[in-house]
């Protein structure tokens, strides 16, 4: 008989904290018609620099087709635009339009109001350290190219 059970294994209580926050999240932005992860491509273009969809891939956690067609939809609702890299016009960038600047802008008190009641939650467990382990946990598994 195994000495740990299915529900007090790591990474199960990783991806439960992961859909609990991430469905409260959703739930806050489909008011406002914006998925999770279109969210975060529009915080991640706030920057008003472009980005190529590889870069774009690494920095919103998405696979390329995955990330593709939902850029395809966010163009045709007005959120962002793809042009030429200035630098090398093989390559195509993504950037926010005005609009998806923004929607973005709107919705940063929502998703900060968020975390905030996340990080509440969680205070009693020491919110900050528990940020810094998961921060410095993610950049290790990249280095290593765990995935």
């Amino acid at each position: 008989m195994p000495d740990r059970s299915q529900t007090d294994r790591f990474t199960y209580l990783i991806a439960k904290l992961h859909r609990f926050a991430h469905t409260g999240l959703e739930n806050r932005l489909q008011k406002h018609g914006i998925s999770v992860e279109q969210w975060r491509v529009l915080e991640s273009l706030g920057g008003r620099h472009g980005y190529s969809m590889g870069e774009l891939a690494n920095a919103v956690l998405m696979n390329h087709p995955a990330l593709t067609k939902m850029i395809d939809r966010m163009v045709s609702n007005g959120l962002v635009h793809r042009a030429p890299d200035p630098a090398d016009q093989r390559r195509v960038l993504v950037y926010a339009t005005d609009r998806g600047a923004i929607v973005a802008n709107t919705l940063r008190s929502i998703v900060s109001e968020h975390e905030k009641e996340i990080s509440d939650i969680l205070s009693g467990a020491g919110a900050r350290e528990i940020e810094a382990v998961l921060k410095n946990a993610g950049e290790a598994l990249q280095e290593q190219d765990f995935i």
